[in-house]
């Protein structure tokens, strides 16, 4: 029998191992890398052969693309090894790092392109071949969005946020893609070859809103912030589900993420009467029905006796407000009840 004052814990998804469940993203993460460096062939020679540096930018793009879907495949693998001495909580954070290393990399993408395009604002240059252009930059952008939307999907399928990142840059580039596109139809059509850094300039500005959104969403799990209010509701949901006869309460409710694993720690407060036995096997059934809501979650779970905080609020069996007064289950706030604690 575990400990009450240790609490019990359900560590399933932090040994899971590096096989069947990495091998879903690694083989998203080695198609972003194929697809990347085709591209990057493709308008490298058209590059050079039109002279546009718009296609050139699209070339720079896709390099920057390419480290990223290398840094993704590295980071999927890294993540799902098991859990060791030295690493008790798991590796899957290194998802989360890899998805701000990929934001960085777009705003560096961003901030070359955004400089060779003003250059060549100031110092002309002479756009030719344009229909090979065309067709390399075309085969680009339908390439991308395809593999981007099975990235996405992937992402979605795994909660990978390295394969997530990897799938906005290719959305990125899918979409700066087809504003090369226009810009080189507009140079065909109106002979005015300034159209062509002016639009690589656009599609710098672009891709920095992309980057700095990646390393938002990165940045907000490496600091632990709280997983989402319909999340923790259904930790509360699995509480009050097992209704007020055994169970009085619960506070200091914590969740937070790790790469596309979930951490959650609560005290539960049990009725007076109520065994350690009997209270370590109901804590077991919590963690239990909050790892099946919340998609195999490590839980821990510290007992307490049901006068060890005085609730500040008590929801009944069937999720009502019953006053102070009723018999329910609890939802107080874990910094009022750190406060009550006196830490």
């Amino acid at each position: 029998m575990s400990d009450p004052g240790e609490g019990i814990r359900s560590a399933g998804a932090a040994v899971l191992g590096a096989g069947p469940r990495t091998r879903p993203k690694s083989r998203a993460a080695a198609l972003s890398i194929a697809s990347n460096s085709t591209l990057i062939v493709l308008k490298l020679v058209a590059g050079v052969l039109t002279g546009s540096i718009a296609i050139l930018t699209e070339a720079i793009h896709s390099s920057i693309d390419l480290i990223a879907s290398v840094v993704a495949f590295v980071s999927v693998r890294k993540a799902g090894v098991p859990a060791d001495r030295e690493h008790p909580y798991g590796h899957a954070k290194v998802e989360n790092l890899a998805a701000a290393f990929e934001g960085v990399l777009i705003l560096v993408g961003a901030a070359v392109i955004a400089f060779e395009s003003v250059r060549r604002l100031f110092v002309p240059a002479e756009v030719q071949l344009l229909w090979v252009g065309i067709a390399v930059i075309g085969f680009s952008g339908v390439a991308n969005v395809a593999v981007s939307t099975f990235l996405a999907r992937r992402a979605a399928a795994t909660d990978s946020p390295a394969l997530e990142g990897d799938a906005a840059h290719l959305r990125t580039d899918a979409l700066t893609s087809f504003g090369v596109l226009a810009g080189l139809l507009l140079v065909e059509v109106t002979g005015i070859e300034r159209i062509d850094p002016i639009v690589a300039l656009l599609v710098a500005v672009a891709i920095v809103f992309s980057g700095l959104r990646l390393v938002s969403r990165s940045s907000r799990v490496l600091v632990d912030e709280a997983l989402p209010a319909v999340e923790l509701a259904g930790v509360r949901e699995a509480v009050q589900g097992h209704g007020a006869e055994e169970i009085a309460g619960f506070h200091a409710l914590r969740a937070r993420r790790a790469g596309s694993d979930r951490y959650v720690d609560l005290h539960v407060q049990f009725r007076r009467g109520t065994s350690l036995e009997r209270a370590h096997d109901l804590a077991h059934e919590l963690t239990r029905d909050i790892r099946l809501r919340l998609s195999g979650a490590d839980v821990l779970i510290h007992l307490e006796p049901e006068d060890a905080v005085r609730p500040d609020e008590w929801v009944g069996a069937g999720g009502s407000s019953t006053g102070a007064s009723g018999r329910g289950v609890e939802a107080s706030d874990p910094a009022d009840a750190a406060r009550r604690r006196g830490r």
